[in-house]
């Protein structure tokens, strides 16, 4: 995180984009960043012509730039200046847009608190922005802060997660922080009985993923440390982050191509909704 220099914040005016707005502010206050806050004004499709709003348009504007105006509270009690925007159109286009457009390097959302139902079944508005987004994106629950003593990398092996592992040491080395390792086999309950030796290979192939990565962590001189976890896979990343206290999760988005490519991959959308801490999913894959 330490070659982030222009950051982009989604921000809403609920508490959980408040908090999200805060912890930026501080990050970019602590490693001089440049930060972008962005309203995005609610979908309309056409004038109403009925009761007291006759211009829908010109009243969405206005909530707009009071919620900019909100943001712009936040900043000036921190000591911070930020450059706002309001955006309209395609909430997650215009997010995703002015990100590219401005040159940030880092996009940070707000998660709202919501029941656990709705926290598995992650916004679709979080989720089409990871999936189309080229650019990293942070995920904060409510209350949530931006911290880097301890961070959980999770990896599958795959072209993702090597590129996952790649920010995660980067930043581990850049903060001094603790990097834990997880790889979880997940697999059905008849898989044991019926095919325990491609069981086997499994565990053996995460064993080999996690001990590579942590290799590479003792080059950094990083401390590091390896789990194996066999279940559900996004309630043991989940769970480990918990049980270990972690302050960041870092995942890979296996995001596809084409129309479906806002559909990101199932585990990292359960994480993200069930995490207490941050989840940074890294793009580029």
């Amino acid at each position: 995180m330490k070659n982030k220099r222009n950051i982009l914040v989604a921000f809403d005016g609920s508490d959980s984009s408040k908090n999200a707005l805060k912890q930026a502010i501080q990050y970019s206050k602590d490693e001089s960043c440049e930060l972008t806050v962005l309203t995005v004004l609610l979908p309309y499709e056409r004038e109403v012509e009925f009761g007291l709003v006759k211009n829908i348009k010109g009243v969405l504007r206005e909530l707009g730039d009071k919620t900019l105006s909100s943001a712009k509270s936040i900043a000036r009690q921190a000591g911070a200046q930020i450059e706002t925007v309001l955006g309209d159109g395609s909430i997650h286009e215009a997010i995703i847009n002015t990100a590219k457009s401005r040159n940030c390097d880092l996009i940070i959302m707000g998660r709202r608190g919501m029941t656990k139902l709705e926290r598995a079944l992650m916004g679709s508005i979080t989720a089409r922005v990871i999936g189309f987004s080229p650019i990293d994106v942070l995920v904060m629950p409510d209350n949530s802060r931006i911290k880097w003593n301890k961070i959980l990398l999770a990896v599958d092996g795959s072209k993702c997660s090597e590129i996952a592992t790649d920010r995660a040491l980067n930043i581990a080395q850049a903060y001094k922080g603790e990097l834990k390792v997880v790889s979880v086999v997940d697999v059905p309950d008849a898989a044991y009985a019926e095919v325990p030796d491609a069981v086997d290979k499994m565990i053996w192939r995460a064993r080999g993923v996690v001990k590579s990565v942590k290799d590479r962590a003792e080059k950094f001189g990083i401390n590091s440390k390896g789990f194996i976890k066999e279940g559900l896979a996004h309630e043991e990343i989940v769970g480990t982050a918990k049980e270990i206290k972690t302050d960041l999760i870092i995942m890979g988005s296996h995001g596809r191509t084409g129309l479906k490519r806002f559909i990101i991959g199932n585990v990292t959308e359960k994480v993200i909704g069930l995490a207490q801490c941050p989840v940074l999913v890294v793009r580029d894959c």
